[in-house]
């Protein structure tokens, strides 16, 4: 963990450069050394086909992430993870935003480890690499 997921309707795909996003968002959450072990780091997006937006009568979008972490994290910390991350959306999609009708929006779900269940050999690269330096 953490998992970045966003959902994006199909109107903007051209311009949303949505595989930037998920880099900028990887970097971003990296950044936070130790916070998130960067083997669990996950970013990716679903493009929605079928959705209605206010009354349907526009060519309206919508990006909505979703960020899921493990509990145990202090506030400030998840509160300063959530504000960075939004702010590199609204940053990602300033564009987008000027010039047609957009909604971006952003959830943090924190869940407790109790009920999840995970395999994974990729932790085991960055801690090798760690003690190599």
């Amino acid at each position: 963990m953490p998992h970045f997921i966003i959902e994006y309707t199909d109107n903007i795909k051209a311009e949303a450069e949505i595989p930037a996003l998920l880099k900028k968002v990887n970097q971003l959450l990296i950044s936070y050394d130790g916070t998130f072990p960067i083997g669990g780091i996950r970013s990716r997006a679903i493009e929605l086909h079928d959705y209605v937006i206010a009354d349907g009568t526009e060519d309206d979008a919508f990006v909505h992430a979703v960020l899921k972490i493990g509990a145990g994290r202090p506030e400030s910390v998840k509160k300063m993870v959530c504000d960075e991350l939004f702010q590199v959306m609204k940053d990602h999609f300033a564009d987008l935003f000027a010039n047609r009708y957009l909604a971006l929006s952003m959830e943090l779900i924190e869940f407790s480890e109790a009920g999840t269940y995970k395999h994974n050999n990729i932790h085991a690269r960055y801690k090798k690499t760690a003690t190599e330096k």
